[in-house]
């Protein structure tokens, strides 16, 4: 932070998150960019220095946040091809002093020397920021292939009010180890519905090229039944 202090990329937001949600509201109908999910919209970062020690002065904690100057990103993913994103003023460190997500990831990638990450494509839209953040801080980016997720009947990312089952109670369910395998097989493209695998033979037949490009309903990879009483449990 004090690196990108230095450079001139880091201002106080004084800004509650119900604030930053009417504004996100308000701007909703003007055109923008492909920005990512919760943009911030920019509310602080133009503040008088008299403005800010009145905010100071009233109880209020600033967050930091990352100046941009409307940087608009491309990145190649390894599965999703192309995917151009514009950089919003990313919260840096919360107004307890915690550092944020965007910030603490690019440094643990940059500190172990990451260079390969796998994730749901979800974050996808967080990927520009990432990816600004690891050349303002002088590093290469690592490579990026974003799956897509399996998903719910209601089309929504899986959660706990789907159910969710532990792999323990999967076994007590009579699930094996294979079953399972051959579960999350079944959401990569690589097993037949119903098909058993071991480690060995889904490392075998593991292959790119074969991943899905879209949401995969669980309903497709699990049969009422198969997770005790309620059929769009998540399977571990």
């Amino acid at each position: 932070i004090d690196r990108l202090r230095d450079a001139g990329r880091v201002y106080e937001c004084f800004c509650t998150r119900r604030e930053i949600r009417r504004e996100i509201e308000a701007a909703a109908s003007a055109p923008h960019g492909p920005l990512p999910d919760g943009a911030y919209p920019g509310t602080c970062r133009d503040l008088s220095d008299d403005e800010r020690e009145r905010r100071r002065d009233g109880g209020r904690r600033p967050a930091l946040r990352l100046r941009t100057d409307g940087e608009t990103l491309t990145i190649h993913d390894r599965l999703a091809g192309e995917f151009t994103g514009a950089v919003d003023d990313v919260v840096l460190a919360r107004a307890d002093g915690v550092p944020a997500y965007n910030l603490a990831v690019v440094v643990d990638d940059i500190d172990q020397g990451v260079i390969e990450v796998v994730r749901a494509d979800d974050l996808l839209s967080s990927t520009p920021r990432q990816v600004l953040l690891t050349g303002l801080l002088g590093a290469d980016p690592p490579r990026y292939l974003h799956v897509p997720l399996v998903v719910g009947a209601d089309g929504e990312r899986l959660a706990k009010r789907h159910g969710a089952v532990t792999l323990h109670d999967l076994r007590a369910d009579g699930w094996s180890a294979d079953d399972v395998l051959g579960t999350l097989a079944r959401s990569l493209g690589l097993a037949a519905p119903g098909e058993t695998l071991s480690a060995d033979r889904l490392i075998g037949r593991f292959d790119p090229r074969k991943l899905p490009t879209g949401a995969t309903p669980l309903s497709d990879l699990v049969g009422p039944g198969e997770t005790g009483n309620n059929p769009d449990a998540v399977p571990g």
